[in-house]
């Protein structure tokens, strides 16, 4: 299964921290985003488009630093979550709903693209990588995470995090769906991306709360992170 209807389902929880897998969700923000700083030093006023944003933890942490995001997910309900919250906490966030497959924004619009949780679920992968290329600025970032296609990441998303820890709602993923590291870096680097060694994303702890808090390390076997410039020449 891939059952992303669930991010409607859940829209109207999605920041009230009841709900463990979005707490979940939420606690990997940090990581990410420490890792993503690495290429992005300066966030400030930079041109950012959160492709699959669902209710918005990545595009808030983002308008946070400074940057000027615009959301993008097909789960109207989740959107509509987004939006609220971000008014609510005075953040000047728009939110748009739409597909990675026919982005509706016009080419070289970005400085970055921001792609957590998504390109695992997606129906056309080609298709949305070349959307992040039409839609990035010269020299844009294109800064993403994903799963391998193993039976271990299988077993640690599916069968452990769904079904055993319910870290996850089951039928959130398709392993069929998930993303060998080469397979990617190929086709980022025929779109004329220059790929960054990726690392893997995974629990590092828990918190008081007892949920997991996440890090980056050596071992890209299950999740995984990276970053892809597109060079100038080829944009």
């Amino acid at each position: 299964m891939n059952d992303l209807a669930l991010y409607d389902d859940v829209a109207d929880q999605w920041w009230r921290g009841e709900t463990r897998w979005l707490r979940v969700l939420a606690n990997m923000v940090p990581a990410r985003l420490r890792f993503f700083d690495r290429h992005m030093a300066d966030w400030g006023g930079k041109a950012v488009l959160d492709l699959g944003c669902a209710g918005g933890f990545m595009a808030e942490a983002m308008a946070r630093r400074g940057a000027v995001v615009t959301g993008v997910d097909p789960a109207a309900r989740a959107v509509a979550a987004a939006r609220a919250h971000a008014e609510a906490e005075g953040l000047d966030i728009r939110y748009d709903v739409g597909a990675g497959e026919d982005l509706p924004y016009a080419d070289a619009a970005f400085d970055a693209v921001v792609c957590v949780d998504v390109l695992e679920h997606v129906a056309d992968l080609k298709q949305v990588l070349a959307e992040v290329r039409r839609v990035l600025k010269p020299g844009g970032w294109f800064l993403f995470d994903t799963i391998n296609r193993n039976p271990l990441a299988t077993l640690m998303v599916v069968t452990a995090a769904e079904r055993v820890l319910g870290m996850l709602p089951r039928g959130t993923h398709d392993p069929a769906l998930f993303i060998r590291p080469a397979e990617l870096r190929a086709a980022l680097a025929d779109l004329g991306f220059a790929v960054t060694p990726f690392r893997g994303l995974g629990p590092t702890g828990l918190n008081r709360r007892g949920d997991f808090t996440f890090g980056t390390h050596p071992i890209t076997a299950a999740l995984y992170i990276g970053a892809a410039r597109l060079t100038p020449e080829q944009a």
